[in-house]
């Protein structure tokens, strides 16, 4: 059992502030009652209803893995009529990402229409380890690379790395490729860890999630995860490679 505004925000229909907003208003329903509780438990079993339409209908649940392109937003819809995640996806289930990539990051990105799941991922606690590669401007440092692998602050928390390791470093282009893994998943983080070395990450690439990667993709291509991947990713055990 979950908060409702939780289970509204892992369907992916909208951000967890405007599910409290609908369901303050009343204009929220589970199993045909009104709720204008916040914090009223339910299950991702129960039929959720806003404004009448179905959010959670009992659709088969289907997961993908996407190699994100850039100029792509990681969002069911965009108001700025920008391309989106969904686009690239051939399916009539309702699916939506599984957190996010920014517009101008590569990489992997789960999306599914089971909240259930999204919620076991997106928890901290699970401490699912993310991969990248990033290259930015600048030559990194041997003590600059001893900083970030011993834990920068970022917004009062500090953010330790998994992995750390140089790739290249070009000195007629003055940049770095470095690949990176953490287990954070706040927004910008990657590119705020090195901004707080004065590096500006000009290209960043997710390379993994978790045991997943991106084997036999090519940017904008995707696969369905299969039942053995599903079933690892709800075992909630030691996701790092």
């Amino acid at each position: 059992m979950e908060r409702l505004q939780k289970v509204i925000a892992s369907s992916g229909y909208c951000s967890r502030r405007k599910a409290e907003e609908f369901i303050l208003n009343g204009q929220v329903k589970v199993n045909n009652e009104v709720i204008t509780k916040l914090g009223t438990k339910v299950s991702y079993e129960d039929e959720i209803v806003i404004n009448n339409e179905v959010i959670n209908s009992k659709e088969d649940k289907e997961y993908y893995l996407l190699y994100k392109p850039t100029k792509t937003i990681s969002s069911v819809k965009d108001e700025k009529n920008r391309p989106t995640v969904i686009d690239l996806i051939k399916t009539k289930a309702r699916i939506y990402p599984i957190g996010r990539l920014d517009y101008d990051t590569t990489g992997l990105l789960l999306l599914t229409n089971d909240g259930e799941l999204t919620n076991i991922l997106s928890h901290p606690k699970n401490k699912i380890e993310k991969v990248y590669t990033a290259k930015v401007k600048g030559i990194i440092t041997p003590l600059e690379f001893m900083q970030i692998k011993k834990g920068l602050k970022i917004d009062n928390r500090v953010v330790k790395t998994t992995y750390l390791k140089i790739r290249k470093q070009n000195i007629d282009t003055n940049t770095t490729t470095i690949t990176i893994g953490i287990v954070e998943g706040r927004n910008h983080i990657v590119k705020k860890l090195f901004s707080q070395i004065n590096h500006e990450v000009i290209k960043l690439k997710r390379d993994s999630y978790a045991f997943l990667d991106l084997k036999g993709l090519k940017i904008g291509e995707y696969r369905k995860l299969t039942v053995k991947e599903v079933k690892k990713l709800y075992s909630n055990g030691e996701f790092s490679k």
